[in-house]
């Protein structure tokens, strides 16, 4: 009898650890919190059309959403980079991350092929011109600000020449 009931015991500790799946995003529609939460505990593994691990396939309508974490300076283990990337650079904060994926979003394109912002007249890609977390904040803040005024369409009388580059005057740059 005692033998039935650990052989029943170690059958139902089987299905339950079975079937828990681990929740997958959507490549096409992702969620924004999912992909948040599995990056910052390492697991992210959605893999794109070519089979690469790669960011899912955001769009404009996720631009809101993926704001929200533009100043969470979390440093996550990894991120997945465009394929075609040889950065395997230093610290990766989910925020600067979260705004390469809306500058990716704006220009149609990869922002970059590291998601790390530099200064604008860096000699090179040292650490050292990286953006210290205040500059990351002011990029978020002008990312957040192009966004609230992207809705009004650009007419012939605007006069703001960074109406629609977010980095415009800022010193800053995708590397």
């Amino acid at each position: 009898m005692k033998k039935n009931i650990f052989v029943i015991f170690v059958l139902l500790l089987t299905v339950a650890f079975t079937s828990c799946s681990e929740e997958r995003i959507d490549y096409n529609n992702p969620d924004v919190k999912l992909f948040v939460k599995q990056l910052k505990d390492g697991n992210y593994k959605t893999k794109g059309p070519e089979g690469f691990v790669e960011v899912p396939r955001f769009i404009r309508k996720d631009i809101p959403e993926l704001l929200k974490y533009a100043d969470d300076l979390t440093i996550i283990p990894s991120f997945p980079l465009p394929p075609v990337s040889t950065y395997f650079g230093t610290k990766v904060r989910l925020g600067e991350c979260m705004l390469w994926i809306v500058e990716s979003i704006r220009l149609g394109q990869y922002a970059s092929l590291g998601c790390n912002m530099v200064r604008a007249d860096a000699d090179n890609y040292e650490g050292i011109y990286f953006l210290s977390d205040e500059e990351v904040h002011d990029a978020a803040k002008r990312y957040r600000y192009w966004w609230d005024n992207a809705r009004y369409p650009k007419t012939r009388w605007s006069v703001d020449p960074c109406f629609d580059d977010p980095l415009c005057g800022s010193g800053y740059r995708w590397w």
